[in-house]
């Protein structure tokens, strides 16, 4: 009988099937301008709920039943655009968006009609253009993609000027940055008050922190993933700008018009230029201090289905002493450098791939001369990446993704070497480690129903530290006693496991939805830093036999509301994070040359708070508010006597405010303000006079607060003739760093005057601020 049932229910498929036959739609959005691909357009189906997005390269599929679809593709900025098709076969289309200020003026510009904000799965996702970002009030003139992130709830920054992101309580390790999918280890020039991105290079940044897909791996906070332009494949374009700080020019065109494009960018400050009149004499005389960068890219169409892609970055922070009356030269020079090989191929209408190659390198090194003495010190990581990804789209409920990657981990800590006269000397202190690390995951944006779509995944993933390595075995006082030797590639550790996602969203009204996520995350490698900060000098170590992989848990809970037709964008997030396997240096830690890990301690840490956000994306006015209110903690057996103490960058209220304004063709005005509780930090509560000698007792970890920080930046635009039909266009950026002089403290000393053992002694806090108010003037061109 069950037979028979499952026959008939066949047969009624089949025919039903067969009256019903369905067709695929595929091809790629792109700027009908530059050629550039659109990355997150939207493909709506007229009055029909269902849609897709383009993923990463502008690729869409949909598969519908035969019939006349009225089609329409939009992207934020862009005129959208609709068409009629008769879908009686499958075929591939491509839409061309003509970007809003190019549209007609009946046009009206709209964004995704399905709003992400609202309909994704996706949670804790927040896609940033280089266009908006630039609207923003900057250090100096200086566009940076990092520091706009920093306004975003959720997310604090490293301090006074810094470029580090911290999100949801995690470890400025805890970061996947990715630039065209190669991991960038250090994102700061200028010991972190800029990020290594050209905003001229640079087409879009996006930043997950919450419902991580399974796709990314390897950090347990959030993901900044950042896209550079492919290049102009239509026309040959060259824009650049001139600022008190630093200069830039990208130039980009087509190889082969439609089929081919180039894209080369370069950025270089001038500080040592503008500092040598003032440092010729006293302690500095003889420093210099520069860093400059340069962003490529080529890209060509091998044929309807192959594209190919060879991206890369190079950038470099040097900083040279050079002292002649004490014979004493230093040159300290440190940066990534990162090469990209992507190959895009459509293997049919509804299955997409994309293999990639990368090669990263990032270093740092010492180099001192005295006389005829050199002493040496180098640090760094460098990688070899494979991997696959695939897009499947069975259905319009559907889009699947799966892969593969496998990552070859060169580690090198400390190495020190040296010469005196013709003598050199290289001890056994290297320290270098290898592992291997790798990953599967699959995954699943299911729209069960208007109301209800689910984004699940499930990740693979595992770390092998490899030789050759010597472990040894050390008495108690530190001297070894016997040791194993592991050979090229023999399996000194070994550890694996699985990630699971989950985001769920369900929808109360056309315009409001209610999401919540957890998510599982392993991350194999730590950063080991005694600063608080991401300085070259931090250290990047591998999850050994020792030191165990990071581990976290995030889960989220949020509501989303729009309004006036998606004008304004609102959302409250709730979320609590766990933590194990955090390292920290012991106490009393001083750097040497020994295995950084035989300094660790290793603990626990918790994160948890709510994040407010309201935005409009449309009109002449346009900006956020955003406001999180958060704590974030750590706990160590082997510190603060077992107590927990908030981390550095706990920051109870945090508070961004950002507005843009255009007030004609001719003037744009923006600004930000923002707000947020003082750093915490660790001050001595007593002093003791000891033989003579200041002696200083600390209190707890972080018992304490510097005082509140707030600034508020404005800046103007100048465009003198915008509607000019001739190809070379200027603008001026006029800006005001911390308008209103608001001395914030970067730290906090102690300086000491008398006489001790005359009772004399007087100890004094003494605040140390970076940035009173700050003009600056940039301008820029483009032809």
């Amino acid at each position: 009988m069950f037979k028979r049932f499952c026959t008939a229910l066949s047969l009624l498929l089949a025919l039903g099937a067969a009256a019903q036959p369905k067709f695929t739609l595929n091809g790629f959005v792109r700027d009908s301008l530059t050629g550039e691909t659109l990355t997150g357009a939207s493909l709506s189906l007229g009055t029909d709920a269902r849609g897709v997005t383009t993923n990463s390269y502008g690729f869409y599929s949909i598969t519908l039943a035969k019939n006349t679809w009225y089609i329409t593709a939009s992207y934020v900025g862009y005129a959208p655009k609709t068409i009629a098709v008769a879908l009686d076969s499958s075929f591939a289309f491509d839409f061309a968006l003509v970007p809003a200020n190019f549209a007609a003026t009946n046009v009206v510009v709209t964004g995704r009609r399905r709003d992400a904000n609202v309909k994704q799965a996706q949670m804790g996702r927040i896609d940033l253009s280089m266009e908006r970002i630039k609207q923003i009030p900057a250090l100096l003139g200086e566009v940076d993609p990092l520091k706009a992130l920093q306004f975003l709830p959720g997310v604090r920054n490293a301090g006074e000027g810094n470029a580090g992101i911290y999100v949801r309580g995690g470890g400025p390790d805890q970061n996947l940055i990715v630039l065209d999918d190669a991991v960038v280890y250090n994102s700061g020039h200028l010991f972190g008050f800029f990020s290594v991105f050209n905003g001229d290079a640079i087409k879009n940044v996006s930043l997950i922190k919450g419902g991580m897909p399974s796709q990314y791996g390897g950090r347990l906070s959030s993901v900044v993933d950042v896209t550079m332009k492919d290049g102009n494949n239509q026309t040959l374009q060259t824009e650049g700008g001139i600022g008190l700080l630093a200069s830039r020019f990208s130039v980009q065109g087509p190889i082969q018009k439609n089929k081919s494009s180039f894209l080369v960018a370069g950025r270089r400050t001038y500080i040592d230029a503008l500092a040598s009149p003032f440092i010729k004499k006293g302690n500095l005389a003889g420093s210099g201090y520069y860093f400059y960068d340069l962003n490529t890219k080529i890209n060509f169409q091998l044929g309807q289905k192959d594209r190919l892609y060879l991206s890369g970055y190079f950038g470099r922070d040097v900083f040279d002493f050079k002292n002649k009356e004490r014979a004493f030269n230093t040159s300290i020079p440190w940066g990534n450098t990162t090469a990209t090989v992507r190959w895009n191929h459509v293997f049919s209408r509804r299955l997409f791939s994309n293999t990639t190659l990368v090669y990263n390198d990032y270093k740092f090194k010492f180099d001192a001369t005295q006389y005829d003495f050199r002493f040496v010190l180098s640090s760094g990581i460098r990688d070899l990446n494979a991997k696959v990804d695939f897009d499947y789209y069975p259905s319009p409920e559907h889009k699947v993704k799966y892969g593969g990657q496998y990552t070859f981990h060169t580690f090198l800590p400390n190495q020190l070497s040296g010469s005196q006269g013709s003598t050199s000397f290289e001890p056994q202190n290297t320290g270098k480690k290898y592992a291997r690390e790798y990953a599967a995951y699959v995954q699943d944006d299911w729209e069960i129903s208007d109301k209800l779509k689910v984004n699940a995944g499930l990740r693979f993933s595992g770390f092998t530290q490899v030789g050759r390595f010597t472990r040894y075995t050390k008495d108690a006082d530190g001297n070894p006693i016997d040791s194993v030797v592991y050979g090229k590639g023999q399996t000194v550790k070994d550890y694996n496991g699985l990630e699971p996602r989950l985001t769920v969203r369900y929808s109360l009204t056309e315009a409001s939805s209610v999401k919540a996520a957890v998510t599982r995350n392993l991350q194999y490698i730590h950063l080991a830093t005694n600063s608080g900060t991401t300085l070259p000098t931090d250290l990047w170590v591998p999850s050994t036999y020792r030191t165990q992989p990071q581990l976290g848990w995030q889960y989220a809970l949020g509501y989303f509301q729009n309004f006036s037709n998606n004008v304004w964008e609102t959302s409250v997030e709730l979320y609590y994070k766990s933590m194990s396997n955090q390292i920290e240096y012991r106490e009393g830690y001083t750097p040497s040359l020994s295995d950084p890990e035989e300094d660790f301690v290793y603990g626990k840490g918790w994160s948890y708070g709510a994040e407010f956000f309201v935005n409009k994306t449309r009109g002449r006015l346009t900006g956020w508010i955003g406001y999180t209110l958060s704590w974030t903690w750590r706990q160590f057996d082997n510190l603060n006597f077992g107590n927990k103490f908030p981390t550095k960058y706990d920051r109870r209220h945090d508070m961004s405010i950002v507005a843009a304004y255009e007030l004609n063709a001719k003037w744009k005005f923006s600004g930000d303000f923002v707000f947020g509780t003082g750093n915490a930090t660790t001050y001595p509560e007593r002093f003791y006079v000891i033989n003579g000698v200041l002696t200083q007792e600390f209190s707890k970890i972080n018992a304490y607060r510097l005082p509140n920080y707030h600034r508020l930046d404005l800046s103007a635009t100048l465009t003198p003739k915008p509607n000019s039909t001739k190809r070379f266009k200027t603008s001026w950026v006029f800006g005001i760093y911390n308008t209103y002089s608001r001395l914030n403290p970067y730290f906090i000393y102690f300086d000491q005057e008398g006489d001790p053992l005359a009772g004399t002694q007087k100890v004094t806090a003494l605040k140390v601020s970076l940035f009173p108010i700050l003009p600056s003037l940039t301008w820029n061109f483009k032809f």
